[in-house]
This record gives C-alpha cells, sequence and structure tokens, in this order.
C-alpha cells in the first residue's frame, strides 16, 4: 500500500481516537488497532504520539481553511461573500465533528505546541475575514476611515462567534450548516453593513428608551 493512503489511514483514526477519548485517554495501541496496522508501523511514519497530534492538528487545520477559502466566491457582493463563507465552514465542521473536536477542544487544551498550531489556522481564517471586510468597506466608499485595527477587531468577533456556534451546532440535534450561518449572519452582518455606511453605535449618543415608554431625563453621557 502506498505510503500515502496508509499514513491517512493512520491520521483518521487518530482523529477519531483523539477526538472521542482525548488527547491523554487515546492510546497508540487503539489508533494502531483502529486503523488496522501494527503499533512499530505507527512509530516509523509518525515518530511520537505528540508528532501524531501535530499531523492530525495540521491536516484538520488545513482542510478547514481550504474548505472556507474555496466556498467563497471573490467580486460577489459583500454580504453574499461572508454568506458563503459561513456556510462553507460550518458544513466543513458539521461533516468533519470529530477534526472540530481535535481542533476547538482537545488542541487547545494541551498547551504548546498543539495551540500555536490551532493559533495559526486561527490566525489565517481571520486575516481571511479582515480582508473581506476591509475590502467590503472600500468598495461602499462610505466610510473611509474604517481603521484597521477596528477591521481586525471585527475579524476576531466574527471568527470567535463562528467557532463557538460550531461546536454549539454540532451538539445540538437538527441545527443545519445553513441555520448556523444565518444566526450569525443576522447576529453581525447589520452591524457590519452599518460600519460600512458610517453609521456607529455610540454610547455617547445614549440610549434608546422602550418602545411606548417616556425618556427618563438622566445625567449627560460620557
Amino acid at each position: 500500500m502506498p505510503r500515502a493512503v496508509r499514513e491517512r489511514q493512520m491520521l483518521d483514526a487518530a482523529v477519531r481516537t483523539f477526538a472521542r477519548h482525548g488527547y491523554r485517554a487515546a492510546s497508540m495501541d487503539r489508533i494502531a488497532e483502529l486503523a488496522g496496522v501494527s503499533k512499530p508501523l505507527v512509530y516509523l511514519y509518525l515518530h511520537s504520539k505528540d508528532e501524531l497530534f501535530t499531523a492530525c492538528i495540521r491536516r484538520e487545520a488545513g482542510a478547514l481553511v481550504a474548505a472556507v477559502r474555496a466556498g467563497v466566491e471573490p467580486g460577489l457582493p459583500a454580504d453574499r461573500q461572508l454568506w458563503d463563507g459561513l456556510t462553507a465552514f460550518f458544513t466543513h465542521t458539521a461533516e468533519n465533528p470529530d477534526g472540530w473536536s481535535v481542533l476547538h477542544s482537545q488542541a487547545r487544551t494541551h498547551g504548546e505546541p498543539f495551540a500555536a498550531e490551532v493559533a495559526a489556522m486561527r490566525a489565517e481564517i481571520t486575516a481571511f475575514v479582515n480582508h473581506l471586510i476591509g475590502d467590503a468597506a472600500r468598495a461602499a466608499r462610505c466610510d473611509p476611515h474604517l481603521a484597521d485595527r477596528e477591521v481586525a477587531g471585527l475579524g476576531e468577533a466574527l471568527v470567535g462567534a463562528a467557532e463557538s456556534l460550531a461546536a454549539w451546532a454540532n451538539d445540538t440535534p437538527g441545527v443545519t450548516a445553513r441555520d448556523a450561518a444565518a444566526t450569525l449572519m443576522n447576529f453581525a452582518w447589520p452591524g457590519l453593513e452599518n460600519l460600512m455606511k458610517g453609521e456607529r453605535w455610540s454610547a455617547s449618543a445614549g440610549f434608546r428608551p422602550p418602545a411606548g415608554s417616556a425618556r427618563t431625563p438622566g445625567p449627560p453621557a460620557p
């Protein structure tokens, strides 16, 4: 059997084992048995449990980033690109729950170097989202002062929300990838659209009173 095929079998078995039993409880014996190979062969190909886990993280991270990028067609309106990207993200995490568990739950809880591998994946997706938001703001030509720092903050918030929502969707029966994407679009897009139009929420503008109630005078806003 070609080495690449054998390694893929081992990584498939490892991802499933790490996701379902946790990094510490996962054994090389269990992984070898699930892959249909001997334990010495696993060590020959992937050297150690740490290196095997790192290889799993890199493979799953690369697949997720590739899925998101492939799902977005440049040149479409910003809201359509964001929708397509979110749908691709949630579709991939739903279709690969073990891989998402390795990235979102296991890798982050066992320190370096595993957390750094996930951080690199997250940074790549966040940069992609930042680029999309920045391009959309420039295309709107309504707010040339949307600062890079503000764009970066929006990207971080959006990616963080997507990660949490993906974990929730995978654990909640009946929630589809499109459901999750629509939830996040309804939460995020109105605010992003307002920013691109130069319309910012500000505490100094005060808060609206509840509908049907009179506004009670208060101290001036800071």
